[in-house]
């Protein structure tokens, strides 16, 4: 029988983490489908995830990109793929460990238990639960969505989370190809539009932990597309008020 959960892993040069990730996933009791998106990783990522595939031929799902196009565009590629695929529940995920996979289970759980339409996996909901950080950038993520909170009146305290569980209603809702962001500001927009369409939103506390093999991802342009995105939705709101697609 088919899951009705799908959690969706962007990578590119995860061959590190991988594979321990996958078998994590696919050990916890709830059945989770797992979507890697690939940027045509050089190390050799996605031959490791086709490998796997011959274990978890019936919930593993590997998606190779043409090359680095973005966290956005591949969470996109992946909502488009699990409504397609017809998944209920819908997860975004890192793949360096920083969000530990049996957190996916709590994130369940609330969705389903709380009749959450989006559940956030959140650092800073009961004060900073963040490991192994520089404190430099523990303030820069802190602050940030502090100003995310101030600039556009959102009740979320970790707005730029990435470990997320949306109901699929909430991205059947969301015109997904007027998005306008590829970076941080992509977990910024896709909250704030989802709170501005009187959905039900949920922060659970996680203990975030830094990666401790491979690379960070993040740069200065990721970082600063963020905060100019923030002001941009803001204005935008004023005058354009979301609607759901599927409203009349």
């Amino acid at each position: 029988m088919k899951s009705s959960k799908l959690v969706i892993v962007p990578t590119f040069n995860e061959m590190e983490n991988i594979q321990d990730l996958i078998v994590e996933v696919m050990a916890l009791p709830e059945d989770f489908d797992l979507l890697v998106i690939d940027d045509n990783s050089p190390d050799g990522t996605s031959n490791l995830v086709m490998q796997l595939q011959e274990t978890y031929s019936e919930r593993l799902s590997l998606i190779v990109r043409k090359g680095k196009l973005g966290l956005g565009t591949a969470y996109l590629e992946g909502f488009a793929y699990a409504l397609k695929e017809g998944y209920e529940y819908i997860f975004e995920m890192d793949a360096d460990f920083s969000h530990n996979p049996q957190d996916l289970s709590v994130l369940y759980t609330a969705a389903v238990k709380g009749n959450h339409d989006l559940v956030i996996g959140s650092r800073y909901v009961s004060g900073v639960n963040v490991v192994n950080w520089p404190m430099g950038r523990v303030l820069m993520s802190f602050f940030a969505s502090k100003y995310v909170q101030f600039i556009t009146g959102i009740p979320i305290k970790d707005t730029t989370a990435g470990f997320v569980c949306y109901h699929r209603k909430v991205l059947e809702s969301i015109q997904l190809d007027k998005v306008k962001f590829i970076g941080y500001a992509f977990q910024i927009e896709m909250k704030f539009t989802a709170w501005k369409m009187g959905f039900d939103i949920l922060e659970v506390p996680i203990i975030f932990t830094d990666r401790t093999r491979g690379t960070s991802k993040m740069s200065k342009h990721i970082f600063r597309e963020a905060i100019l995105g923030v002001i941009y939705m803001k204005v935008k709101s004023i005058f354009v008020k979301p609607k759901r697609v599927n409203q009349i």
